[in-house]
């Protein structure tokens, strides 16, 4: 199937961290074709105008979502932040204190023409999140996606470390899975043949889960949505080119939830 991109840090750091930060790191992998730590130092300028979206979810200005992630990364770790921002800190510490006029102004006048931010402030943030104390704080405030990826675990009677993953992926992609599209799982669900292994009975409801709600994208995105979440419930598959793993590369495995 190929091998994935050489910036994937060995499977052991991944495996160890709480499965909300699994969680995290594949959506955000998947999301920005980026492997880990870097899926968590997403950086994209001004082309949404929210000024600058970062990290694994594109928290941003304009929104005033980075605001208080980047304050609560000074406010804990301030000598970490001194160390990689040297002489920019205190612009760095005055942005997060400005009004929210002045902040999407500095952020525009950092980028070039293309709303590409500049150095040294890309490599400045992006460095930023690399670090696993705002990758902490990203999972912190990536925390009601994770709970409500487990709130919709419940329906469907899932279990599992990949369950969780694709529920997660499925709020940040798609946002819900409506009750019409419930009903549909359901049906499906309830057709399926008896099986005395629970694995592969969860299994089979992740794959229905997986083609219902892509079917229910427009059309244009159904066979992308459809070979994402195929990727996550199967826990193998090739998403824009590049092979996930979703055991090797992030530890999330077909086991129940207890043994995270």
């Amino acid at each position: 199937m190929g091998r994935p991109p050489a910036d994937w840090l060995p499977t052991p750091y991944l495996a160890a961290q709480p499965l909300a930060y699994r969680c995290l790191a594949l959506t955000a992998s998947l999301e920005t074709g980026a492997g880990f730590p870097d899926c968590f130092a997403s950086l994209a300028g001004d082309y949404d105008d929210q000024g600058i979206s970062c990290g694994a979810l594109q928290w941003n200005l304009g929104q005033g979502t980075l605001q208080p992630m980047l304050k609560e990364m000074i406010d804990r770790h301030r000598p970490l932040c001194q160390d990689l921002l040297h002489e920019q800190f205190p612009v760095f510490l005055a942005l997060t204190v400005s009004s929210p006029p002045e902040q999407l102004a500095w952020a525009r006048s950092i980028q070039d023409r293309r709303l590409q931010v500049l150095e040294p402030w890309r490599g400045l943030l992006k460095t930023l999140g690399r670090t696993a104390e705002f990758q902490a704080i990203q999972v912190r405030h990536a925390g009601h996606v994770y709970g409500r990826a487990l709130e919709m675990c419940h329906p469907f009677e899932l279990t599992t470390e990949r369950a969780a993953a694709l529920m997660f992926d499925i709020v940040v992609q798609n946002g819900s899975i409506s009750p019409l599209v419930r009903a549909q799982i359901q049906k499906d669900v309830a057709a399926l043949p008896a099986t005395d292994d629970p694995l592969q009975a969860e299994l089979a409801r992740l794959r229905i889960i997986a083609h219902r709600r892509a079917s229910a994208c427009r059309p244009e995105y159904v066979a992308d949505v459809r070979q994402r979440k195929l990727t996550i419930a199967e826990g193998q598959g090739v998403v824009h080119g590049i092979p996930y793993d979703l055991e090797q590369q992030f530890g999330l495995r077909l086991v129940p939830l207890e043994a995270a």
